[in-house]
């Protein structure tokens, strides 16, 4: 007589020979192009991770980044750090399994809450530097050293804060995160969608377009102002050409030393807005598909091919890889660290 046990192994055995999981579903076999995307999103998600951490250990041993705005970078490095450890795995899981949840409803409400609070705290980190830099550029001399480490605490404070909240508020009651059907995702309530949306996405979205809108015009204004500046002193030279040598020699030098340094600044500041714009740019690029989708499923009711659900949700994981890289890129200290941190100097 067969044993129960060995009849239910032969099923499934036999299931899955035909191509059917246990409830007699039809299952894709993997193909070479899915096995080359899973090793691309594994490869993506362990990138990101080493090279979030790199820059975060550069914080650590280098002194001089104690201080901001560092402490924004370093923000941001954590929230991608936490991304990476922590939502990437078991998304990759989840894409494994065809999108359906097998690993219960506690650790889904678990990591739920971490991709909404981690995205989130990334997104509002990238919204923060954006800030610091447009008051560095437009208010250098109130902005001071002092005002501007208390600024930057506030900024990360609040930046966590209103992601626990947008990621928690689930848990007590607001909508449901797990069904049944094994499936797996935000929840779909429509006023929490709103709310989840809008201050995850789309208000920080608003703030630094406005900052790089504002950036762009005070980089012209020094541009234009500097271009008046170097006019003047030209048709000044010629009126007081019969003046003493020496009078004109004094005010020739004062000019040039004022144009040089102007000169100087506007360099570091083309190069901070170029910075915040591409750092902005690559934000808006990576996360606006899959918060559109996120907003307008739920509240028409309708839905999407799960293939690109998954193809927004990772191009928004991405910003992740390409925060640190941008920073990085446009930072000869944290190249130089960088270098140093592997070769063994100090």
């Amino acid at each position: 007589m067969t044993h129960p046990n060995t009849s239910i192994l032969s099923a499934n055995l036999s299931s899955a020979l035909n191509g059917l999981d246990s409830g007699g579903n039809s299952k894709k076999p993997f193909t070479l192009f899915s096995v080359l995307t899973f090793t691309l999103l594994a490869l993506l998600a362990v990138a990101t991770f080493v090279w979030n951490l790199l820059v975060l250990v550069t914080i650590l041993r280098v002194r001089t980044f104690h201080r901001v705005p560092h402490n924004l970078v370093a923000s941001m490095a954590i929230s991608d750090v936490m991304v990476a450890a922590l939502v990437m795995p078991l998304s990759l899981v989840h894409e494994l399994n065809g999108r359906l949840w097998k690993l219960g409803r506690v650790l889904c409400q678990i990591w739920i809450s971490f991709d909404v609070l981690c995205c989130t705290a990334s997104i509002w980190n990238v919204t923060a530097i954006a800030l610091d830099r447009y008051w560095s550029i437009t208010r250098h001399l109130e902005y001071t050293l002092k005002t501007r480490k208390k600024i930057s605490n506030v900024m990360i404070a609040l930046t966590w804060l209103l992601s626990s909240i947008i990621s928690l508020s689930p848990l007590f009651g607001w909508g449901e995160t797990y069904s049944e059907g094994m499936k797996c995702q935000v929840s779909q309530d429509p006023s929490y969608t709103i709310f989840s949306t809008f201050g995850a996405f789309y208000l920080p979205l608003c703030v630094v377009l406005f900052v790089y809108w504002k950036i762009y015009k005070a980089a012209k204004f020094r541009i234009g102002s500097r271009k008046s500046n170097t006019i003047t002193p030209m048709a000044e030279a010629k009126e007081e050409a019969q003046q003493p040598q020496m009078v004109f020699t004094v005010r020739h030098a004062t000019v040039t030393f004022q144009t040089d340094g102007d000169t100087w600044r506007e360099q570091k500041e083309k190069k901070a807005a170029l910075m915040v714009g591409i750092l902005i740019g690559v934000f808006v690029l990576c996360w606006i598909p899959f918060f559109i989708t996120e907003l307008i499923v739920p509240l028409c009711n309708c839905d999407i091919p799960p293939i690109w659900k998954s193809i927004f949700l990772w191009l928004g994981y991405s910003n992740s890889f390409f925060n640190p890289l941008i920073y990085t890129a446009f930072n000869k200290n944290y190249n130089n660290a960088l270098r140093n941190l592997f070769t063994g100097q100090r």
